[in-house]
């Protein structure tokens, strides 16, 4: 996979995200993710979430989403505002099969 994508939200905006590769830490900010499987056309949106704390959302891996092929991006994103209007933008936009939404 590669080290950053961009996705492009139902409004056209496009967002850029950057792996977080598996063993890796994470800084303990604000954000949105997504996990995505490679796919014939490159890849498909498996879960888009938001959270107030980016080196947490690894977790939800094996519990909303099978490990099996999944790669996590994140986009930090401190203002609670933006973070959710992106996070509606890309539901809109991919359909994920899983919302996450631990933005407490």
């Amino acid at each position: 996979m590669n080290a950053f994508i961009d996705l492009q939200g139902a409004s056209g905006a496009t967002y850029r995200f950057r792996l977080w590769t598996e063993g890796a830490s994470h800084l303990p900010i604000a954000g949105n993710y997504v996990f995505v499987r490679e796919a014939a056309q490159g890849f498909k949106v498996v879960l888009a979430g938001l959270t107030n704390d980016l080196s947490t959302c690894r977790a939800e891996l094996g519990k909303a989403v099978p490990r099996k092929a999944v790669h996590v991006y994140t986009r930090l994103n401190v203002s609670r505002a933006t973070r959710h209007a992106e996070h509606d933008d890309l539901v809109a936009g991919y359909k994920p099969s899983v919302v996450s939404e631990t933005d407490h």
